[in-house]
C-alpha cells in the first residue's frame, strides 16, 4: 500500500496493470467499517416494506403517534406490528415514550439525516 500525491491510500497492483496501462492506482475504502455497519443496519431496517410505511406515518405526524393509531393502518397482527417497530427503533430510526398505557412512537431525526447525508453524499459523488 502507498500514498498518491494527495495523501490518499493506493492499492499497489501486481504490475499486469501498470504496464498495460489499463488502470491505475485504485482508492482505498473511504468509509470505516464502524460508518459502515450503523448505515447497513439501518438499510436493514427500513427494508421491509411494512416498516417504510411506519416510518412514514411517523414522519408525516410530525410528532408522536399512539401505538394504536400505527395498528390501526395494518392488517397485521399487535406482535407483528410490535416487532417491527422494535426493529426501527433497535435500529436507532424510533424512538417510543410511554403514557400510561399506550406507549408513543416518533422518528429521530438525526438517524435520517445520517442516511440522507450519505445518499446525497453518493449522489454528489455522482455529477
Amino acid at each position: 500500500m502507498a500514498l498518491n500525491t494527495l495523501g490518499e491510500k493506493t492499492i499497489q497492483t501486481d504490475g499486469c496493470c501498470q504496464t498495460d496501462g489499463c488502470c491505475g492506482p485504485t482508492q482505498i475504502l473511504g468509509m470505516a467499517v464502524e460508518s459502515a455497519e450503523n448505515l447497513a443496519q439501518l438499510f436493514k431496517a427500513i427494508s421491509s416494506p411494512v416498516r417504510v410505511q411506519m416510518l412514514d406515518i411517523l414522519s408525516r405526524h410530525g410528532g408522536d403517534v399512539c401505538v394504536c393509531d400505527i395498528e390501526s393502518q395494518f392488517d397485521l397482527s399487535q406482535p407483528t406490528i410490535s416487532h417491527h417497530l422494535g426493529v426501527l427503533r433497535k435500529a436507532g430510526l424510533i424512538q417510543s415514550e410511554q403514557r400510561g398505557l399506550w406507549a408513543f412512537y416518533f422518528v429521530r431525526p438525526d438517524a435520517l439525516a445520517q442516511v440522507s447525508g450519505w445518499l446525497a453524499g453518493l449522489a454528489a459523488k455522482q455529477a
